[in-house]
């Protein structure tokens, strides 16, 4: 099986992705679409992903977008080492967390939105970034009950979910953009304990092939 992921090394939903195939064991090439100057846009990437945007992973000829769709097919073609727990309730609260993140925060702060804000709406950068704040804080809290309720050395239970793997990048983000996270302990110790393990080191944006640590 050969596996080529197409994203972008800050692209907070292609790091979603290497996170779950890392922490499977899964070997993957990379191509990078530069978001900064719309290469996502590119009639390549429209062929695969059709509203270019990234990630995209073409396996063995064929194709997948949307990265929670990318994590439950990882999940599925290579159940082991497992990413949700067993039982349809443990299963669901998983899938919550990585949808408040993946739904209900990144969206919102998305390249494409934060554009808009700026080019359309006439934004200040002190408006953008209390814009950032606003849903990264409102999901945290919400994320922060939920990790209380469920984990234990992670967001459910004492092993990686796909809910780690779409906290951590989201953490990484809220970082990037000074959002102050004193207020979510529970998440903090979560990503804590995940910067310990080589999988999500070998995941970090500035670890990828195509970094150049300019600002996006």
């Amino acid at each position: 099986m050969t596996m080529t992921l197409h994203g972008y090394w800050r692209s907070s939903a292609s790091y979603r992705v290497r996170l779950a195939a890392n922490l499977k064991g899964l070997a993957y090439d990379q191509m990078s679409y530069d978001l900064r100057i719309g290469e996502q846009k590119s009639p390549a990437l429209r062929r695969i992903a059709p509203l270019g945007l990234v990630p995209a992973l073409e396996v063995d000829g064929g194709s997948l977008m949307q990265s929670l769709a990318i994590l439950e097919w990882l999940e599925e073609a290579h159940p082991s080492p497992p990413l949700l727990p067993s039982g349809a309730m443990a299963r669901a609260a998983v899938r919550a967390m990585a949808s408040t993140i993946a739904c209900d925060i990144h969206p919102l702060n998305n390249l494409r939105v934060l554009q808009a804000l700026r080019q359309d709406l006439g934004a200040s950068d002190r408006a953008v970034h209390d814009w950032i704040a606003r849903w990264i804080r409102d999901g945290f809290a919400a994320l922060e009950v939920m990790v209380r309720d469920h984990g234990r050395d992670f967001c459910f239970g004492d092993t990686p979910t796909i809910a780690d793997c779409c906290l951590i990048p989201q953490i990484y983000n809220a970082r990037r953009f000074g959002v102050d996270l004193t207020d979510f302990p529970e998440l903090l110790a979560v990503d804590g304990r995940c910067g310990e393990i080589d999988a999500f080191v070998r995941a970090l944006p500035e670890n990828q092939p195509d970094a150049d640590g300019a600002n996006a």
